[in-house]
């Protein structure tokens, strides 16, 4: 993620997220404190940069070093992409600022409902 002349890279299998701010009205009309909202096990916000994955070791058949890609790094593969809406445990997301905007580094295991709206209709085709 670039801002300004600085680039903040997410590593390992973390990703970043940019939290929802703003005030929690209840059903009824009442806004929240932030008391009330700190004390939540669960934490919403959109991803806003993704790291590559879980390091993966070299694979065991491969004994020819002067192939390509031999001592390339690889890495397991996350399903979450920048954009998605994600809940997550508020209690493994370290907050960090950077260029004055607050973010949310969070692990892929704290992980636990993504949100996506690419190619999902609002509604079903009336022919079904």
């Amino acid at each position: 993620m670039l801002r300004g002349n600085k680039e903040l890279l997410v590593v390992g299998d973390r990703v970043l997220v940019k939290p929802e701010t703003g005030e929690v009205k209840t059903k009824v009309g009442l806004y929240l404190p932030a008391g009330v909202i700190e004390k939540e096990d669960v934490r919403s916000g959109t991803i806003v940069a993704v790291g590559p994955g879980t390091p993966l070791p070299p694979p065991n058949d491969e004994h020819e070093p002067w192939k390509d890609g031999y001592r390339a790094p690889r890495f397991m593969p996350m399903q979450v992409t920048v954009g998605d809406y994600a809940l997550f445990f508020r209690k493994a997301a370290i907050e960090i600022t950077f260029e004055d905007e607050n973010f949310l580094v969070v692990p892929y295991g704290a992980i636990l409902v993504l949100v996506r709206n690419k190619g999902v209709p609002d509604k079903l085709p009336e022919s079904l």
